[in-house]
């Protein structure tokens, strides 16, 4: 029997809620710092909470047990959210979250976009139609008229 902490929906929701938490906390947070600071901060935080939540629940595994390809995937993949942490709160800092976040999230088309020439994914008449949705809806809410 699954329960609500085997679907992927509910992280995805739980995701999408801390990610718009993240928006507001860090607009509030970068207003008297500069922002590559506040991302540099931010990114310590997270390496202390992940390090208890590993120690803690004992999920960590020898590290000569990982392969070089999920190495250089993760490192590749650090460094994207490195330079997106980056730009999104320089963005921030400048803008308004209620415009910034939908732009980053732009990153939802780009993402089906990128799963189907990459990695072979197939999406549906009505998943395209979304697609355009979301990417419609990004930009106008950021859209300033």
């Amino acid at each position: 029997m699954r329960t609500w902490s085997d679907s992927w929906f509910y992280w995805a929701l739980l995701s999408a809620i801390f990610a718009a938490l993240t928006a507001i906390f860090a607009k509030i947070g970068v207003a008297n710092i500069n922002s590559d600071l506040a991302t540099f901060l931010r990114t310590i935080i997270i390496a202390i909470v992940l390090a208890v939540i590993l120690a803690v629940t004992r999920q960590y595994q020898p590290l000569a047990s990982i392969s070089m390809r999920t190495y250089v995937f993760l490192a590749l993949s650090g460094l994207a959210t490195g330079a997106s942490w980056l730009c999104y709160f320089r963005a921030l800092k400048i803008g308004d979250a209620a415009r910034v976040a939908p732009v980053d999230k732009l990153s939802i088309v780009l993402v089906a976009v990128f799963g189907v020439a990459f990695l072979g994914e197939r999406l549906t008449a009505s998943n395209w139609l979304g697609i355009v949705l979301i990417g419609c809806g990004a930009l106008l809410v950021a859209y300033r008229g």
